[in-house]
């Protein structure tokens, strides 16, 4: 579905920009998507790795590896600017050293696990710090506006 949608699609939807968590290949997230069967609507949240991310303005999009029931592994293709997502919730770090990780698609079993990154008390101060000063920029930048 992504691929059919060009930036002018994208446009005359309205999207508009949503402020979801940083987030980078490696890592886990969990995407709560709005599901519409019939004339109902309900919240499907899909958790796994990020395996991969295409960075291309109003048609950027990520893809999400987790592994299902009975060992069977399941990817989606999510658009950044997708209207149907409600929330994306940050989980954890991964270890990795790659752009692209279609190389988990043939592993299996514990092999196709993530190490986690794991980080020091001096980064998460840092990183800690580096939020606050990011939050004051924006609301300073959103004063000077109005």
């Amino acid at each position: 579905m992504a691929k059919s949608l060009s930036r002018e699609t994208i446009r005359q939807l309205g999207v508009q920009k949503k402020e979801f968590p940083a987030f980078k290949v490696g890592d886990t997230v969990a995407v709560s998507q709005r599901i519409k069967e019939g004339n109902k609507e309900r919240i499907q949240v899909f958790e796994g790795d990020v395996i991969a991310a295409h960075n291309k303005g109003a048609s950027s999009t990520f893809t999400i590896r987790k592994i299902g029931p009975n060992a069977v592994s399941v990817e989606r293709i999510f658009p950044y600017n997708s209207p149907l997502i409600e929330s994306i919730k940050f989980v954890r770090h991964g270890d990795v050293r790659r752009a692209k990780l279609y190389y988990m698609r043939d592993r299996i079993g514990k092999a196709a696990r993530v190490k986690e990154r794991v980080i020091t008390a001096e980064q998460r101060r840092q990183q800690a710090q580096a939020l606050e000063k990011n939050d004051a920029r924006v609301e300073a930048q959103e004063s000077d506006k109005a």
